[in-house]
C-alpha cells in the first residue's frame, strides 16, 4: 500500500504546453530568432526553463543571447504561465480520491519553485504534503536528491512512495530513488518513451491511475 505519490507538475497534473510555447516564442521573436511548432516542444520541456532555453534557440547562439531570451521568456511567463495551463480531466478526482485513502501528495518539478508554487496553489485546491520546483538546494532531476528528501520529509520508505511522471526523466528520476515509476501516457510524451525508460506501470488517464491505487485495476 503506498502511503505517498509525488507527481510531476507539467505534461502530468497539468497541460502547460501552450503557455510554454507562447512564451518562448514571444523571447525568440523579440531576439529575430525562428519561433517553433507548440508540438515541437513536448520534446524540448522536462529538464527545466533554462535547457529549454538552449534547445529553443538555433545552434550556435551566443551565451549571453540565450541568457537574454531566457529573461525575456521568464519574465512574459511570469505574467501569463495561466493564460492557457489547466489540470488534465481526472486528476482533481484522482487527488481527492487519494485524500480519501490517507495517501499523501507532493509535487516535484524541474520549473522554477515561484512558478511551481504559482500554479498548483491557483489550479489545485488539494492539500499537497510539499510542493517543490527547482532551487539551489538540488539539483534537478534526474538526479534524485529533492525526491529522496520528499520521502525524509514523510518520515516514509521507498516502497511506500510512488512517483508519477509523464517523460524518461520522470522515469530515471523514480528509479535512481529507488521508488517505483508510474508513467502518465496522458502527458507530453506519450506510453511509448516511457515504456522504453522503463515505467513499472502505464496508465492513460488520470482515471485509471485513480482505479488502480484505489484497487479497481
Amino acid at each position: 500500500m503506498y502511503k505517498l505519490c509525488v507527481f510531476d507538475l507539467d505534461g502530468t497534473l497539468v497541460n502547460s504546453l501552450k503557455d510554454l510555447a507562447v512564451a518562448v516564442n514571444y523571447a525568440l521573436r523579440k531576439a529575430s530568432m525562428p519561433e517553433h511548432r507548440e508540438e515541437d516542444f513536448r520534446w524540448m520541456v522536462g529538464n527545466g526553463i533554462p535547457k529549454l532555453i538552449a534547445r529553443a534557440v538555433p545552434l550556435g547562439t551566443p551565451k549571453q543571447e540565450e541568457e537574454n531570451v531566457y529573461r525575456d521568456m521568464t519574465g512574459y511567463y511570469a505574467a501569463h504561465c495561466m493564460d492557457f495551463t489547466r489540470p488534465y480531466e481526472g486528476t482533481e478526482k484522482l487527488l481527492e480520491a487519494l485524500s480519501k485513502l490517507g495517501i499523501r501528495s507532493a509535487v516535484l518539478s524541474n520549473k522554477e519553485d515561484p512558478f511551481v508554487k504559482t500554479l498548483v496553489n491557483k489550479l489545485f485546491q488539494a492539500a499537497f504534503m510539499t510542493v517543490l520546483g527547482h532551487t539551489e538546494q538540488f539539483p534537478k532531476k534526474p538526479a534524485p536528491d529533492a525526491l529522496l528528501y520528499i520521502l525524509h520529509q514523510a518520515e516514509i520508505s521507498r516502497e511506500e512512495c510512488l512517483y508519477i511522471g509523464d517523460s524518461d526523466v520522470d522515469v530515471q528520476t523514480a528509479h535512481a530513488a529507488g521508488i517505483a515509476c508510474a508513467g502518465a501516457a496522458w502527458g507530453f510524451r506519450g506510453a511509448e518513451e516511457l515504456r522504453q525508460a522503463g515505467a513499472d506501470k502505464i496508465f492513460d488517464s488520470p482515471d485509471d491511475l485513480r482505479r488502480y491505487l484505489s484497487g479497481s485495476l
